[in-house]
């Protein structure tokens, strides 16, 4: 019978892949979306189904996070097959400007899941989205056996999602289980996240619509993969025999400055004549060196990644560049209001 799947965050990057992903396979998809006086839906827009089609796959819910006994009220509508919890605050730094919403969000925001989920009674697939910033400076490569050491709100956030992840599994039995994904980044990414700001000014200077791009700490480094691929992953976690906890990652590690390096470099640009390094940018405690190890999601569940650093730099620069020649790019990112 076909699956029905319940994504919180599928206004998301990743939630929009997949989304794709789950419709390709047959699944009907209901994602969670918050009520607001703006559309925020243009990741998924291409996804869109008329509601007055008796077979459309893609259903739009209001809800959200905080509000527990919606979430409740949802499952128990839905009667979902598989659940994706991927609804967070994830920016970093805003999590240093925003640490009790960050923590009301991303980790009780998890345990409401985790509990409408025991309350159901369903013997619901339950997949919690975990982040390499809980390894914090631990020594690299980390995997699943690395020790935490959540470095922002937001890493110690998702630490906690991450243990009650665990514990609702092994108290309660519900097959429940933490993607600890490293970096993976698109032309869906936002664009405050730094891969997404370099390659949109990169687009944008090589059009003279922009002139610096300021970045916070060039010699952070970080393992980047492409999102598609990490979405993949985490259907994966779910089909799997048994429930367990999965790093992904693509076991390479490059700086920001080497980012900034081959993305303008692929428009014919030098970095060092339009990069600067602002203090404004800086987060108040930052991680320094992250390099995953994908061993086990390879060994028990297939799962590699395919797009290499090279040519995911690439692709979010021509998507970026197609987008500034139409004038599709969103001003506002660039125009100091937003760190």
């Amino acid at each position: 019978m076909p699956k029905t799947a319940f994504i919180t965050g599928i206004t998301g990057q990743d939630g929009s892949y997949l989304a794709e992903l789950l419709l390709v396979k047959g699944y009907t998809v209901y994602g969670l979306i918050r009520r607001c006086s703006t559309f925020n839906t243009d990741r998924i827009e291409h996804l869109y189904q008329d509601p007055h089609d008796p077979n459309y796959r893609l259903r739009l819910m209001y809800g959200d996070l905080s509000d527990a006994s919606r979430l409740a009220g949802l499952i128990a509508q839905i009667k979902p097959d598989e659940i994706y919890n991927l609804g967070a605050q994830t920016h970093v730094k805003v999590s240093f400007e925003q640490p009790v919403l960050t923590g009301d969000v991303d980790a009780i925001g998890a345990m409401r899941m985790l509990e409408a989920v025991r309350q159901s009674g369903r013997k619901v697939r339950y997949y919690q989205a975990g982040s390499s910033e809980m390894f914090g400076n631990a020594p690299a490569p980390q995997n699943e056996e690395t020790a935490f050491e959540p470095a922002s709100p937001y890493a110690a956030a998702k630490l906690y999602a991450h243990w009650v992840t665990k514990n609702y599994r092994e108290a309660y039995g519900i097959y429940a289980v933490n993607g600890i994904l490293f970096n993976h980044e698109s032309p869906r990414r936002g664009a405050t996240f730094v891969t997404r700001k370099i390659t949109r000014a990169v687009a944008r200077i090589k059009l003279g619509k922009q002139k610096k791009l300021f970045l916070g700490n060039l010699e952070a480094k970080r393992d980047w993969g492409y999102a598609p691929d990490f979405v993949e992953g985490m259907w994966r976690m779910l089909q799997a025999r048994e429930p367990g906890d999965y790093v992904l990652a693509t076991g390479e590690s490059h700086s920001v400055r080497e980012f900034c390096e081959l993305a303008f470099s692929r428009v014919g640009l030098n970095y060092k004549k339009h990069v600067e390094q602002s203090e404004r940018h800086m987060r108040p405690m930052d991680v320094d060196y992250l390099r995953g190890d994908a061993s086990r999601a390879r060994k028990v569940l297939g799962w590699k990644p395919k797009v290499k650093f090279e040519k995911l730099v690439e692709i979010m620069v021509d998507a970026d560049l197609v987008m500034a020649k139409e004038g599709r790019e969103d001003f506002r990112a660039d125009s100091g209001i937003f760190g």
